[in-house]
């Protein structure tokens, strides 16, 4: 009995040193509870399988092929190093920089795809709406429709009898929404949107024969050149990978984004809460998580109809509270001021509260997982996209139409609402919540900089050629479950904005940003060096502005290139004293959002890894020999802290290069000086 008993210790010692430790699995207060609540009730989440499954290490360098059978092949670094030629390869040959090459431009495909595919779908429901198939969806930004059509080569004006005359608006958005769709497949030409970018910088993308042709085509491409026997060139099959990239950066997301916001809006600045705590135990509980707006927008609108509250309200509950998971919380967020539930990382956890009584998602960054853990509670999980089903029985698949998106919405909410009597009375919700202001964008920006009549990116240029602003970081993309929940974001932006460094945000890091409570203006006189606090104070921002989702880094692109037509600040966004930055990257997406900030002149550092380690020529190649193309290159740093000098560094070798390193002494000025100056 004595033996036996110190066996079942064993095992109980065992099983408890598979599971995550709360604590060190997030810096998140309410993450850790309900991590905790997680284990006490035996469900696995994904911070214990992280501690149950090592990555590959032969893998996670990029240097296992797996395109053919005969693979597959693993080419491990020998141990101290290359010394000499390298002269690993697989069965057909291949080197370790093919190996790594292919994979990473894969890895750009794949990300372009989902991006892309996101712009396609909403350019669809955008004909629809052209089209006036749909009653669900119109014109929302008139302003915005104009702005992008001359891009697309869409006049906005007709001449009629020598006289110019205003286009019809309808006009217009039917011609803008063929000219979009066709990006993905014409048989011709370029995309239209690169020539947005300055023209620097389109001059170099058409002298290094980068310039994607169509969208599909590009990933297409990529796909045949990386199949067995195919590119064999690291620094072909990069330049490939770099085409597809800009498809998706200059094409598919940007169009997405562009669309998004005519037909729902193009957000300004409003308030929200973000964090578990915005559930709330006596409302019907919604969460919508993915990345497509298209159907959250109609379950916003459909959840605040009166009849749809009296119908909450006839079950028991006090109304409907919407949440958002992921990019989608971003887009409704954004718009809408929906509160944020929380990031990638935590969507199996807002079911482990009790309260969840649907959770309706899209498409990308959605755990399978969740059917299990919804299988302990009363949730109801449903599928919504054609593309993006699951195997489990417990799942429920309501597919959406967009010529019937009010009625779909409608069902899924009353499916909510019906569930709301079926929660078990063991409900914990974290207490944790705090104020974030989003809705950043280029246009919204130049407001804030100027008002109505006197809004550019001039006062802007100014503040970072007077230094107190020290140059400009994008700091975006996912989370990991390899590293500690936000902390590597939250440390990052931190350290960026203590160095008066304004930080843009997109993604799970403007969560993690907004759960931390560093999107409020009064977060600057906190954490922000004196030249950020006071140009934050003065204009009423926070010291990170949030700009939307993933797919909305375009709107960071955009913003860069105002900057640059402002003046003072170089003639290409490779001049500018700005950096990237992607702290706990895991997606496909980020790499090809990588690899566009990069060859669009953008010094880009990624946290955890690269999967390019196992081959240190193509390795070097990113990291060193793109800027001389671009005028932009990778960089690695894992410590959050030294990631953001890194980028700080750079900045500051870029205010040196422009000639505005020194400090300028301020003075007052009284009338006569004025005068003087005038005269």
């Amino acid at each position: 009995m004595a033996e036996l008993k110190k066996v079942e210790e064993k095992k109980a010692v065992e099983k408890d040193a598979k599971l995550a430790d709360p604590v060190a699995a997030s810096m998140d207060l309410g993450t850790q509870e309900l991590i905790a609540r997680a284990q006490k009730l035996n469900i696995d989440t994904v911070f214990d399988r992280a501690v149950q499954m090592k990555p590959c290490n032969i893998g996670i360098q990029g240097i296992c092929c797996k395109n053919c059978a005969m693979g597959p092949c693993r080419v491990p670094l020998p141990k101290g190093g290359i010394q000499g030629e390298d002269t690993r390869k697989g069965l057909c040959g291949a080197s370790a920089n093919t190996i790594a090459a292919r994979n990473f431009i894969r890895m750009i495909a794949g990300g372009a795809a989902a991006h892309s595919d996101h712009g396609r779908n909403v350019a669809e429901v955008f004909m629809s709406a052209a089209r006036k198939q749909t009653d669900a969806y119109r014109i929302k930004d008139v302003n915005k429709l104009l702005s992008i059509a001359p891009h697309f080569d869409v006049a906005t004006t007709v001449e009629v009898n020598g006289e110019v005359q205003d286009r019809n608006v309808d006009e217009i958005a039917l011609e803008v929404a063929e000219k979009a769709l066709n990006e993905w497949g014409k048989a011709e030409g370029e995309l239209y949107y690169l020539k947005r970018a300055p023209a620097p910088l389109y001059e170099k993308w058409t002298k290094t024969g980068v310039k994607p042709r169509n969208i599909d085509r590009e990933i297409v491409e990529v796909m045949h050149r990386t199949h067995m026997g195919v590119d064999q060139d690291y620094k072909n099959l990069i330049k490939q990978g770099t085409r597809c990239s800009l498809a998706d950066g200059w094409g598919g997301s940007m169009i997405a984004t562009d669309l998004q916001d005519v037909l729902f809006g193009t957000p300004y600045p409003l308030q929200a809460e973000s964090n578990m705590g915005i559930m709330k135990e006596d409302h019907v509980n919604i969460i919508v998580h993915g990345h497509e707006p298209v159907l959250s927008e109609m379950i916003v609108a459909v959840s605040q109809k009166p009849e749809i509250i009296e119908y909450a309200k006839s079950k028991g509950a006090k109304g409907i509270q919407l949440g958002g998971i992921c990019c989608t919380a971003n887009e409704i967020f954004q718009r809408h001021g929906v509160p944020q539930a929380g990031t990638y990382l935590q969507q199996e956890l807002a079911i482990i509260t009790g309260a969840c009584d649907a959770m309706v998602v899209d498409v990308q960054c959605v755990f399978q997982n969740l059917a299990n853990v919804a299988k302990c509670f009363h949730t109801k999980l449903i599928t919504t996209h054609p593309i993006a089903k699951m195997e489990q029985d417990n799942v429920i698949h309501v597919e959406f139409d967009e010529h019937y998106a009010l009625e779909d919405a409608e069902r899924i909410i009353r499916m909510a609402i019906d569930n709301f009597q079926n929660r078990g009375s063991e409900v914990m919700i974290p207490p944790y919540k705090s104020v974030a202001i989003g809705g950043f964008g280029v246009e919204s920006i130049q407001y804030h900089l100027g008002g109505t009549f006197r809004g550019s990116y001039y006062t802007l240029n100014d503040n970072i050629i007077n230094g107190r602003i020290r140059g400009v970081a994008g700091v975006v993309g996912c989370n990991n479950a390899r590293t500690r929940h936000n902390e590597a974001h939250i440390t990052v932006v931190k350290e960026l904005i203590k160095n008066d460094v304004l930080v843009l945000t997109t993604g799970c890091n403007g969560i993690a940003c907004a759960m931390e409570g560093l999107l409020t203006p009064e977060s600057a006189a906190v954490y922000c060096g004196p030249g950020l606090a006071e140009v934050c104070e003065t204009v009423g921002i926070p010291p990170v502005l949030h700009l939307g989702s993933c797919v909305d880094n375009s709107r960071i692109l955009l913003a860069a290139t105002e900057v640059v037509k402002a003046g003072g600040l170089g003639k290409d966004l490779c001049d500018l004293p700005v950096a990237g930055s992607a702290p706990e990257w895991m997606s496909e997406k980020a790499i090809s959002i990588g690899q566009y900030f990069v060859a669009s002149g953008v010094y880009t550092v990624f946290g955890l890894h690269l999967p390019t380690a196992g081959a240190p020529v193509f390795h070097d190649y990113l990291s060193k020999e793109l800027e001389k193309l671009y005028g932009g290159r990778w960089d690695l740093e894992a410590d959050p802290v030294k990631h953001a000098q890194l980028m700080i560094a750079h900045i500051d070798k870029k205010r040196k290069e422009l000639g505005i390193d020194k400090a300028r002494e301020r003075v007052l000025m009284d009338m006569a000086d004025r005068q003087a100056l005038e005269g």
